[in-house]
């Protein structure tokens, strides 16, 4: 039997806004609810018609981490059965969304509205600006009941912050202000509760109109830099820059530079 849809889904032009639909319980991850997501993202990735997507959470909050009662994770109340093997909930679902995420060939933005705890956190630190509500909280949970950060937080924190931050966050665990988030760089932008949507929205659809193409490789490109000495880094920037310079986009942004007026990308 389908299982029923754990987000809701719409699109505005070519912006594409995925809302993780569990309120009631903070937008928790489920396996079915991360299976669903990942499933959409590669949904959009194969749609020529999505140039940029969003990502948020219904109610008062964005994503308050993994489900502890969902069947993969939760104990057994009985004590002779085994412990459950975490790792194929990370391998199976966590895994496979995270490098969605980060391979998408559109930009993604998150709109964090009220605590992003745990993997939900580290969700929203993989896409490529994330912007907050004043409200709003990160909160790197899993010391709390034993485990490390994941859904790539311990890649993503100590690049965003510096290794000493990212140590704070991950070992005491405690909640960090969406402005505090924004002063110490793990955030791109605060905004008033009530405006994030509408800002959200107006940035992805500036986003949209821009080359995609490049953006996504750029993201691409500063994801290896750390992996890279400098001459390589160099190389790739030099193969990349032929690749799109070969493109449509290339051509159309230097036309409308040349006649003074706004290009229209398409390439993706």
């Amino acid at each position: 039997m389908q299982q029923e849809p754990q987000y809701l889904s719409s699109q505005d032009g070519a912006v594409l806004t995925l809302t993780l639909n569990r309120p009631q319980a903070l937008n928790a991850f489920t396996s079915v609810l991360l299976a669903q997501l990942r499933e959409a993202l590669d949904a959009a990735a194969e749609d020529a018609s999505v140039r940029c997507v969003v990502i948020t959470g219904a109610g008062r909050g964005f994503c308050a981490g993994q489900d502890l009662s969902d069947p993969y994770v939760k104990p057994s109340d009985d004590p002779a059965d085994a412990p459950k093997d975490i790792g194929q909930l990370l391998d199976g679902f966590y895994v496979p969304l995270a490098l969605r995420v980060r391979s998408m060939p559109v930009p993604v933005i998150a709109a964090v509205n009220g605590v992003a705890a745990g993997a939900g956190a580290n969700l929203a630190l993989g896409c490529d600006l994330v912007l907050a509500g004043q409200s709003a909280s990160f909160i790197q949970a899993f010391a709390k009941i034993g485990l490390i950060p994941d859904c790539g937080g311990t890649w993503l924190l100590p690049r965003l912050v510096g290794r000493a931050r990212a140590l704070q966050l991950a070992l005491l665990g405690e909640k960090l202000p969406a402005a505090e988030a924004q002063a110490m760089g793990l955030i791109y932008q605060v905004v008033a509760d009530e405006d994030l949507a509408a800002t959200a929205q107006a940035l992805a659809q500036r986003l949209s109109q821009s080359p995609v193409r490049a953006m996504a490789q750029t993201r691409r490109l500063f994801d290896q830099a750390g992996l890279l000495d400098f001459d390589e880094a160099l190389k790739q920037e030099g193969l990349t820059q032929s690749q799109l310079g070969f493109g449509d986009d290339y051509q159309e942004g230097v036309n409308a530079f040349l006649q003074k007026r706004k290009p229209v990308f398409k390439d993706r």
